[in-house]
């Protein structure tokens, strides 16, 4: 019997780092967490926070982020399977889900310190309004007619964590909550219109599912001018004239959004929300 001689295959070199990195960060929605990150570091550094204390906020929000978009990857894995987005790392398997799981497990260990060390009133704003309620979309809410309720509080407390961190530990202004609320409503209608055919298919219906896509262009079209009319007339003082301006603006942009076809409406709208959050930046 001759003697077989087996040599042995060559490890395969595993992902890079670099690749890994990438793949964890598309899992948590790297743009939009990075996205209310900088909202909340500007809104911070207008609240005229301590350094220390507008990263340590800043900080708490973004790894709070980082578990719902790892959160929501996890829990609909099964979903984007069926519906083939490719562009998902946990569906396609280019990220293990217990890689994953630990991370989101990591981040909420360093989001519940953060917040702690910013105040305990931010730390239970975080945990409940903010983050928690990330966390209650994506364990339900986004499949029944109050998907919109999480994004209304999660942005309307942004402001909040910003003022309870300040020296002066107060809940900030009304007309605040209420420009993030509608803001953040109008972003939800606007993040899910792309993904309705396929939500619908693995029977996610959350609000702009029943209304229907122009129903939601519509509404979007409402509540982001409105958002911007509250944060121009909600502050003390005559508003300054380039505020004006911007209002003119996102009336044009909102017009356009109704009347106009193909793409050119969810663009407006989408540039309605950058002026909403210059705006609340800025004058707030």
């Amino acid at each position: 019997m001759p003697l077989m001689v087996t040599r042995a295959l060559p490890d395969r070199p595993g992902p890079s780092a670099l690749s890994a990195l990438s793949a964890l960060l598309a899992a948590a929605h790297g743009g939009p967490a990075l996205a209310v990150t900088a909202v909340t570091g500007l809104l911070a550094v207008r609240g005229g926070l301590r350094p220390l204390e507008a990263v340590v906020v800043t900080a708490a929000v973004f790894t709070g982020q980082l578990t719902i978009g790892w959160g929501n990857d996890l829990l609909d894995r099964g979903r984007d399977r069926a519906v083939g987005r490719l562009g998902k790392p946990l569906a396609v398997g280019s990220l293990p889900a217990g890689r994953a799981a630990r991370a989101l497990a990591a981040a909420a260990a360093a989001c519940l310190v953060l917040s702690a060390l910013a105040g305990w009133r931010t730390a239970l704003v975080n945990a409940t309004l903010a983050t928690g309620a990330g966390h209650a979309y994506n364990l339900g809410l986004k499949a029944t007619a109050w998907s919109w309720a999480p994004y209304a509080c999660a942005f309307g407390a942004l402001p909040s964590l910003v003022t309870l961190t300040g020296p002066e530990r107060c809940w900030a202004p009304l007309w605040t909550t209420g420009a993030g609320a509608l803001l953040g409503v109008g972003a939800h209608l606007l993040n899910v219109l792309p993904d309705l055919a396929d939500d619908e298919r693995t029977g996610v219906r959350g609000l702009p599912h029943r209304i229907g896509e122009r129903r939601s262009r519509v509404l979007a079209a409402v509540l982001l001018p409105a958002a911007s009319l509250l944060t121009v007339l909600g502050p003390a003082g005559r508003p300054p004239a380039w505020a004006w301006a911007v209002l003119a603006l996102v009336v044009v942009l909102a017009v356009l959004t109704l009347v106009a076809r193909g793409r050119a409406p969810f663009r407006a709208a989408m540039a309605i929300a950058l002026a909403d959050v210059a705006l609340l930046v800025a004058v707030g």
